[in-house]
């Protein structure tokens, strides 16, 4: 057999293998310390005779939906409303890419302002910003909620409408 030819076929059976014939019983390399790897070096798959990767590992993918935990007095709602401290019509600081915005059916855009009275329809369930500390969005008062308008976050009364703060360009 000749050189290359057995230097391939070699190669083939420590893929294989698993390269199990250079390492020890603890899964250290050989020829080194307690101290693990060296840097750089990863646990991919051995190279192949060519020079390049043989097959790339198996990815196991995502393990499912991890939700965001709440930070730390995410629902400590404030109980008084000091409306001139809320009473602004912001540019975000920072535009969030989400999903696409559906408009209420038969509604066109408009574009909101604090003292404005938004329309029941959008401020349904579809449209509250449950997980507004996801979007750099305040702690909502109390009575208040945040909604969603097509880029825009809006600080909403729930039992008049009344805008009381929005930030516009929220999502991009």
């Amino acid at each position: 057999m000749s050189t290359s030819k057995f230097g391939l076929v070699l190669a083939v059976a420590l893929l294989v293998s698993g390269g199990a014939a250079l390492a020890d019983p603890q899964g250290h390399e050989q020829g080194h310390e307690q101290g693990g790897e060296r840097p750089g070096e990863g646990h991919g798959p051995a190279p192949a005779a060519h020079g390049g990767p043989a097959h790339g590992e198996a990815h196991p993918g995502p393990k499912g939906y991890q939700r965001v935990a709440e930070p730390h007095g995410w629902n400590d709602r404030p109980k008084a409303v000091d409306r001139t401290s809320y009473q602004h019509n912001f540019q975000a600081a920072r535009s969030f890419k989400v999903g696409p915005y559906h408009r209420p059916h038969g509604w066109v855009a408009h574009h909101w302002g604090y003292g404005e009275i938004l329309p029941r329809v959008y401020w349904g369930s579809q449209y509250i910003l449950s997980d507004y500390w996801l979007f750099a969005l305040e702690v909502p008062p109390a009575g208040y909620e945040w909604v969603r308008d097509d880029t825009d976050a809006l600080l909403v009364n729930t039992d008049t409408g009344e805008i009381l703060q929005v930030e516009y360009g929220a999502f991009g």
